[in-house]
Formats: C-alpha cells, structure tokens, sequence
C-alpha cells in the first residue's frame, strides 16, 4: 500500500515498539519505516501516497466514575470521528470521559505518543473498534514508535482479546 517498503513485521522487529513485538503474535502484520516527523495521518498519508480511507487512529481516552479510573484504546478510520462522549462514554460505563493526557498515554503504554496502536496495550484495557475498522480490508495503524507503521487487517484489531467492535464513529 503506497510507496511503503512493507516487510512481514516478525522480520524487523526494531521497527516495533516492545510491547508491540510480543503481543503482535499471530496476526500478519507487515510494518514499513517511515520519517517519524511524519507520522501524523495527513503528512503520512500525503507524503507515501497511502488513501486517507486506509488509514485508522487510535485514540487514548480515559473515564470516571466514583472515583475508579478507566483507560481504553478506540480504534477509528481516519476519514471518521468518534463519539467519545455518547457511544464510548455509555459503553465504558463511566460517567466523565476525555482524551487521555499524554504523559498518561506515554507512561502507561510504554510507545510513542503519535504511534499508539491497539496492539501491545496493558490487557485490561478495552480496546473499542469501530465497525468500519473491522470492515475496511486492510488498514495502517501505528506500531508504537513514530519511526514506522503497521498494515494489518482491520478485522484482525477485531479479534484482539479486550476488542468490541461498535458503531462508535460517524464520518467527518
């Protein structure tokens, strides 16, 4: 996809954030270095000629609710928005909900704020895949570092242990 040098991500695990490497398993991934400054979906997706419509971000949120904290990965495509404060917020139970700060984000994952992906994440964390996600074919998503990305199947993030596919995003 685009003008991706894309190689079986078991093959060059150095371009893979380390809790990404294990947890990677057996879903074919393929991963691809890119310039870390452009690991932002639009200089991305312009700069290596990959459709804005194959892209998927995930997005950090963290809840509350009487005093417990909740942390869970969303999964959209780059062309949608998620409704954090209706759908995820209802789903997750929790009765105030934002993005999750970046330090937060950071130190609680162990990958880079800018590469986040869904796979690797602490395992109580949900991970919330939009059903366009786990429709899509194949999509590229971070890999934990800003200096490469993953193309993997949208369904597979579906199968993830902690995912849930929902209607969770309308499109931009």
């Amino acid at each position: 996809m685009g003008t991706l040098d894309w190689r079986p991500a078991a093959e060059v695990p150095e371009l893979l954030a380390a809790p990404v490497r294990p947890a990677l398993g057996d879903i074919p991934g393929y991963a691809a270095a890119i310039d870390p400054t452009l690991a932002d979906t639009a200089a991305f997706c312009a700069e290596y000629d990959v459709p804005i419509a194959a892209s998927a971000n995930c997005v950090i949120v963290h809840g509350k609710r009487a005093g417990e904290s909740t942390y869970a990965a969303v999964m959209v495509l780059a062309t949608h928005r998620a409704d954090v404060n209706g759908v995820i917020r209802k789903h997750l139970g929790v009765r105030k909900i934002s993005f999750a700060a970046q330090d937060d984000a950071v130190g609680a994952t162990g990958m880079e704020y800018g590469g986040i992906t869904p796979i690797g994440l602490p395992a109580d964390w949900p991970v919330l895949v939009d059903e366009a996600v786990a429709q899509a074919g194949l999509v590229v998503i971070g890999s934990g570092i800003r200096a490469s990305k993953l193309l993997v199947e949208g369904s597979d993030l579906a199968k993830l242990p902690t995912a849930t596919v929902l209607a969770l995003a309308n499109p931009v």
